[in-house]
This record gives structure tokens, C-alpha cells and sequence, in this order.
């Protein structure tokens, strides 16, 4: 079973909303994930506009899933924050 790591969306029409999950790579965009792993919203006004457990997915990661492009470049800020902040 492949698991892959991507956005899941929640939010409402014309106002975008995205879990980041861990989710087996045949389920559905909104299917029941294995994992909800972080946030995204496109649309804040702050930056970061997301959030990840990094720590959960260095896991994921680990164990042989695979991430989208956008969940991919996400993991690699957050990687450089955590790296800046320490």
C-alpha cells in the first residue's frame, strides 16, 4: 500500500482551506485519511500561511510516503524555520 502525503480540502466555496494528510495513495482527495498532519490556507494574510507536525512527517516519510510537489515544498520550509529557530 502506497502511501502518499497531500492536501485535503475543508474549507468552504471561494474560500480555500486545506488539510495536509497522510492518506493511502488509491483513497479519494477527501477520503478518510491515516493522519492529518498540518494546515494550509492559501488565502491568510500572514506568513507562514501553513502549519505541519514535522516531527509526524519525518515519520511518514520514513516509512516510505510519498509527497506532493506542494506538501514537498512545505516540508522543506518548515524544515529551514525549525533549523533558523534552533
Amino acid at each position: 500500500m502506497a502511501v502518499k502525503l497531500r492536501l485535503k480540502r475543508v474549507g468552504a466555496r471561494n474560500t480555500p482551506v486545506y488539510r495536509i494528510v497522510a492518506t493511502d495513495g488509491r483513497a479519494k482527495r477527501d477520503g478518510r485519511p491515516k493522519e492529518e498532519l498540518g494546515t494550509y490556507e492559501p488565502l491568510a494574510s500572514v506568513e507562514p500561511n501553513f502549519s505541519i507536525n514535522l516531527e509526524r512527517a519525518e515519520y511518514w516519510l520514513s516509512v516510505g510516503a510519498q509527497p506532493s510537489d506542494t506538501v514537498r515544498s512545505f516540508i522543506r520550509k518548515a524544515r529551514r524555520a525549525a533549523k533558523a529557530s534552533a
